[in-house]
């Protein structure tokens, strides 16, 4: 979001300031847990109620995951398989273009060459091809002569390229985590927790988790673990680090199984990180053994999509598969390459789409833009930003093979997907889900789209809707945040969706010293209450210097906590989400000052 904008800061109960629903039940587990009161009461916001339930989220096992067997096809997926390798048929794994998708068929891939099996991968183009499994593509399969395809990521609304497969003689299992259609493919088996019929406990695993299991499953069959060149548990350790990358940058929920699998893979990626994950992390100038979830998403992910975006995804598959750590070293500069292509192309976008929707902004409620020029590898990535900078939902088009085809982002609250269906007249077709989706339009009806998405958004946006929200999960004193009290609050890593890192407010605090902008644009200041100093920084939230002058009194900050380090010792560090004043600014105080 706009470092300038103006949030209305809100409280994850009711909108009002969090009081315990059970007051005893918080005080019970903060005392079986030593742990602070405020961090007690998040967990219970978290249904974390129980004394075992905290056990295992803080200290989760792979002896918590669910049988593989519960999902839906499994037994059809196993035997056909575990017959396809003992005959020595020819196994395609068909993956997608995105950082679930590659991971997904790295897995997969790399766990049939330990089985010594004949088996190969296929990524389709994004630009000529497309998302998923096509017609168009499966000809192109077809030239690799397989008797059987495992799609990862994809392929539970491919009925029709599932019946192409059939003609020709093609197997198909299916591993996939969308939302599936009526009717399904008719597949040898449909591996997708959301088929209705499936038993499967957890519906949120992303593709490549799907493919876990699957793998899970295989490996209980005897004639199979025979067949392996390594260690099954080690082997299962190497395929964590790939979920573990998908589950993070699919951005699908982190609790349950999802969080099970996140927590031990990002413990096994800083501990001993696969050739093509070491080389990925060195070349993005992190360091092995701090790897954190928000890395993930922010730094690795984005240069693993990068080369599907721009080019042929087939290499991210090689750099996650790669057992030479020369050659994944060469190969992660290629993905470095890219993505600095990438960045410079959507910096390049968002200027021209700011330009475009920036006299717009100002009256309307929705934002949808088209230019023929615009390349379809980014557009998802800019929508996304110029939500960030506007507030709007925002639609992003651009000229592909003779038709308009882009992306779709919303606001918090607003089903962009429903509006989509409200508008499918004058849409040749979409997909997605509540606050991302993609969508093909005729180039002469962009105008009529755009007024109809406009005339849903004016039906259905509200002033509410439109204004940016913090979620503050509690109040708390400077005085509480004490080092095990934020040794504590980093055990909720990894952090993500349903497990959001912790916002608090503290309020009635004065700035020390002199507040000073460093680097590009980030604010460093100090605060105090009751005596209590401690340092803060807002991350491009220059803007806000005004709210906190010297002296300043009667501050309100919204933050989330981290840990600084000076002189090898680590002291709690306020990153700032918002400030707000409370009283005018008073003149500044020497001795204040003087005090940092």
């Amino acid at each position: 979001m706009a470092p300038h904008t103006n949030y209305r800061w809100t409280y994850r109960t009711n909108g009002t300031a969090l009081a315990p629903e059970n007051s005893g039940q918080v005080k019970k587990l903060a005392d079986e847990l030593t742990i602070s009161p405020v961090l007690a009461e998040i967990l219970v916001r978290r249904n974390i109620d129980t004394f075992e339930k905290s056990k295992a989220f803080f200290r989760p096992s792979l002896d918590d995951l669910h049988d593989p067997f519960l999902c839906e096809g499994m037994h059809h997926a196993v035997e056909r398989l575990v017959r396809a390798v003992e005959r020595n048929e020819r196994i395609v794994v068909y993956g997608d273009y995105d950082v679930d998708g590659t991971n997904g068929t790295a897995l997969l891939w790399s766990f049939f060459k330990h089985l010594n099996a004949d088996a190969e991968y296929f990524i389709p183009d994004r630009i000529k091809e497309g998302y998923g499994l096509s017609v168009a593509s499966l000809e192109r399969v077809r030239e690799m002569r397989p008797n059987i395809i495992v799609s990862v990521d994809c392929g539970v609304t491919a009925v029709q390229p599932v019946e192409h497969a059939r003609t020709l003689g093609i197997d198909v299992v299916i591993c996939d985590h969308h939302e599936p259609g009526d009717p399904l493919p008719r597949a040898t088996a449909i591996l997708d927790p959301l088929v209705p019929a499936c038993g499967y406990p957890f519906k949120y695993l992303c593709g490549c988790g799907v493919g876990f299991k699957l793998v899970q499953a295989l490996l209980s069959q005897k004639s199979i673990v025979q067949r392996l060149d390594i260690d099954p548990q080690q082997l299962m350790n190497s395929f964590l680090q790939y979920v573990t990358l998908a589950t993070l940058a699919d951005i699908v929920t982190l609790q349950g199984e999802n969080r099970t699998l996140v927590k031990i893979g990002l413990e096994l990626i800083n501990a001993n990180p696969l050739p093509g994950i070491f080389a990925l992390i060195e070349s993005s100038r992190l360091k092995v053994g701090n790897i954190s979830s928000g890395q993930v998403v922010f730094v690795l992910a984005p240069r693993i999509n990068a080369v599907g975006r721009l080019g042929d995804a087939k290499r991210a598959v090689e750099l996650l598969t790669c057992t030479s750590i020369d050659r994944a070293r060469e190969l992660a500069q290629v993905l470095e390459n890219e993505n600095a292509q990438r960045r410079r192309i959507d910096e390049e976008t968002f200027a021209q789409a700011q330009v475009l929707a920036e006299p717009i902004a100002s009256s309307a409620k929705v934002l949808v833009l088209h230019q023929p020029h615009w390349h379809p590898g980014v557009i998802g990535i800019v929508a996304s930003r110029l939500v960030e900078r506007f507030y709007r939902p925002t639609v992003m088009l651009t000229t592909v093979d003779g038709v308009a085809k882009g992306s779709a982002r919303s606001v918090s609250g607003y089903n962009v997907y429903e509006a989509l269906r409200r508008c499918q007249s004058s849409i040749i077709q979409f997909g997605g889900h509540k606050y991302a989706a993609g969508l093909t339009v005729e180039l002469d009806k962009v105008g009529e789209f755009r007024e109809k998405f406009q005339s849903v958004a004016d039906e259905l946006l509200n002033d509410d809707l439109l204004t940016p929200k913090i979620q503050i999960d509690a109040d708390i004193a400077l005085s509480e945040l004490t080092g095990k009290f934020v040794r504590v609050l980093s055990q909720f890593a990894p952090f993500g969706p349903d497990n959001m890192r912790p916002v608090f407010a503290t309020h009635n605090v004065e700035v020390v010293g002199t507040p000073r902008i460093v680097g590009k644009n980030h604010l460093r200041f100090k605060v105090k209450s009751n005596g209590h100093i401690v340092d803060a920084i807002g991350f491009n939230l220059g803007e806000l210097i005004s709210r906190v002058q010297p002296g300043q009194r009667g501050v309100s900050l919204a933050f989330s906590l981290d840990e600084g380090e000076f002189a090898g010792s680590n002291y709690p560090q306020l990153k700032i989400r918002d400030i707000k004043v409370a009283t005018p600014q008073v003149a500044t105080s020497t001795n204040t000052a003087a005090a940092s």
